[in-house]
């Protein structure tokens, strides 16, 4: 951790892209969908325009009332704009709270009564479609970034007031607040500091230097409201790198893009990169100058890993994997070149940054910890949030003596010191073994699958559920060849993707999922 804390600043998020025009004005940020926030952008602007913007956003947030040390709700339709209006926030001292845009209105109106009476910046969609009538009740104030409503203050009639000077708050005082994912119920509102975040940004800066030393240009698909993306930019926009931010995934929107503007390093979610296989097809080569696929927030399956790699023609090109946590940040990193094996275990996520984290595993039930008697995998990090917002006691819970933090994963570590992740607490199936590590090998040998995802069915039974391309029936034959050396599991059950429940990072909602199956196969009353 020591390496996290020497001359630490924070991360200063409203002024970080102040900073970067400082340094690079003539950068550019390109967008693949227009701004409702700050329409002059257009989707193309130097790195100068957008900091003007980010001052003008703060500006019109003072005007409508927002001060130091407030809390600003950020819920609004998906778009670029919400990370502007963050650092606007930030800009002039106040916290900025991210809700994800795919939360329902009852559970987004629900964290925003946690945040106690803040203002909600959204629009007139979300007001209308998703949050409930009583938001007005218990917000300061609502600011709309598109629409009219009679009860609320369009940002845009603040065009032109008085610039107001940046605001400096103390390192250790809370600089954005995120929420959990969701994946295990309602999502828990994280609090970063500026100090916790600096932490956080300083182990991933450190790995991409010697990958990177020279200008890239950067293609971003993050979550919105994931504070991943905050470090991201941070790394990008301080080294003067060309940013592309991507909303959508569909490939071939995204293939169109990457073949026009050949980026050398990818930053996206796994089941991003998944989708984007395809794109190793396409004749036009949108992959052939990348030099640093990164994925930072699930272990990724092999088959994807070869996949991306075998389509850049750039000499040394690795795939970065970064295990962590929205509580932590990054834990541990590994990096897999073309060399790598087909055998190679997918389950091994990495091993800790020097002088910066530490993992270790804990035993469950008193038996030394092995492959099969995973243990808690815990972590320390000076990236770790300070609190959760509202839920001392539940934060505190997962915190122990020395600062270690339960990850909700179990696995194991081997004698070079690599954590391997075999399941999340919730998941386990006992007597079956690793769910992850059955996925990976499945949708290794099995091409035509686009996810496959194995949970506890109605009876207990391990139950496989699988996605395949275009929605095509799955052959009976070849499963069970793929399947042959797994323990039992009950037959595949088909879905479309789209109707798996996903969290604002593309992660599968297993808890969800698993309730799902159960109500589709519950018999009638």
């Amino acid at each position: 951790m020591l390496l996290q804390r020497i001359a630490n600043r924070g991360i200063r998020l409203g002024t970080l892209l102040e900073r970067a025009a400082s340094r690079h004005p003539s950068n550019v940020l390109i967008l693949d969908h227009d701004l409702d926030a700050a329409p002059q952008l257009g989707r193309r602007a130097t790195i100068a325009e957008v900091a003007d913007a980010v001052d003008d956003l703060a500006s019109r947030l003072w005007a409508a009332g927002v001060r130091p040390g407030g809390r600003v709700v950020i819920y609004k339709s998906d778009a670029f704009d919400i990370t502007l209006l963050a650092c606007s926030a930030a800009r002039i001292g106040a916290v900025p709270v991210l809700l994800s845009p795919q939360l329902d209105g009852a559970t987004a109106a629900e964290l925003v009564r946690r945040t106690e009476r803040p203002f909600l910046v959204t629009d007139r969609s979300k007001l209308d479609e998703e949050l409930p009538e009583g938001i007005f009740g218990i917000t300061e104030r609502v600011l709309l970034t598109a629409g009219v409503h009679e009860q609320a203050t369009a940002l845009a009639d603040l065009a032109g007031v008085r610039r107001i000077p940046p605001v400096t708050m103390p390192v250790d005082h809370p600089t954005l607040i995120t929420h959990t994912s969701g994946t295990t119920g309602t999502p828990k509102l994280a609090v970063h500091t500026g100090r916790s975040l600096q932490a956080r940004y300083r182990p991933q800066a450190a790995a991409v230097l010697p990958v990177l030393p020279g200008r890239e240009t950067i293609a971003l698909h993050v979550s919105f409201v994931h504070s991943r993306l905050f470090t991201a930019l941070a790394i990008s926009l301080l080294r003067g790198f060309p940013i592309l931010v991507l909303r959508e995934s569909d490939p071939k929107h995204v293939g169109d893009l990457f073949a026009q503007l050949r980026p050398g390093v990818l930053e996206a979610h796994p089941n991003s990169f998944m989708e984007w296989e395809e794109l190793a097809e396409d004749p036009r080569g949108p992959l052939a100058n990348v030099k640093l696929f990164s994925s930072t927030f699930d272990a990724i399956h092999p088959r994807t890993v070869r996949t991306l790699l075998g389509a850049t023609r750039r000499r040394g090109a690795l795939f970065g994997q970064l295990y962590g946590q929205s509580e932590v940040g990054p834990a541990v990193v590994r990096a897999f070149s073309r060399r790598r094996g087909e055998d190679d275990d997918g389950r091994c996520v990495g091993i800790p940054f020097p002088g910066m984290t530490d993992v270790r595993v804990v035993s469950r039930d008193g038996n030394p910890v092995s492959p099969d008697n995973p243990g808690y995998i815990e972590v320390r990090s000076d990236g770790r949030i300070v609190t959760y917002l509202g839920e001392q006691e539940r934060y505190d819970s997962q915190v122990s003596d020395g600062g270690w933090w339960r990850m909700g994963d179990v696995g194991y570590r081997t004698k070079w010191g690599c954590v391997h992740l075999l399941d999340r607490e919730v998941d386990l199936i006992e007597g079956f073994g690793s769910t992850l590590a059955a996925e990976d090998t499945l949708f290794g040998k099995l091409e035509e699958l686009t996810e496959v995802i194995v949970i506890p069915g109605p009876d207990g039974r391990a139950t496989p559920i699988v996605c395949t391309k275009d929605d095509k029936p799955l052959d009976a034959i070849r499963w069970q060849r793929a399947a042959a050396g797994l323990s039992a599991m009950a037959d595949p059950v088909h879905m479309r993707l789209e109707e798996l429940p996903q969290t604002a990072t593309s992660k599968i909602k297993r808890l969800e999922l698993v309730r799902l199956i159960a109500a589709r196969t519950a018999p009638l009353a």
